[in-house]
């Protein structure tokens, strides 16, 4: 999975590329096992793909500890290097799973 993860985050392109793909196929899947519309997967996976974005951007964070690398006026608690092209392709991957769980589960809650 690091191989893959070094591919598609390599570049914004390609980790754009990768997410659009990811989420074209979740939606998909929502809409063709659990009867739900388009415009409703798109909205109910956006909700939880942004929510654990801010759940999973903290993982993995070190601080800048190199006195040459900081610049006036920056955060000292800013991570050296936050691996956002990462992170985006692994919310995206998480959200997908939690998505499709709670279209599973909505019918049993009478949803």
């Amino acid at each position: 999975m690091s191989g893959l993860m070094r591919v598609f985050g390599r570049s914004t392109p390609a980790t754009l590329a990768a997410v659009a793909l990811l989420v074209a196929c979740f939606v998909a899947a929502g809409v063709g096992l659990f009867k739900l519309t388009v415009g409703g997967g798109i909205a109910l996976y956006f909700v939880i793909w942004w929510t654990l974005l801010f759940a999973i951007l903290p993982i993995r964070n070190h601080a800048e500890m190199r006195p040459e690398h900081i610049v006036p006026g920056q955060d000292l608690g800013a991570p050296a290097a936050p691996r956002l092209r990462e992170k985006a392709i692994w919310t995206t991957l998480l959200s997908g799973f939690v998505f499709l769980g709670a279209l599973a589960i909505f019918p049993l809650a009478g949803l």
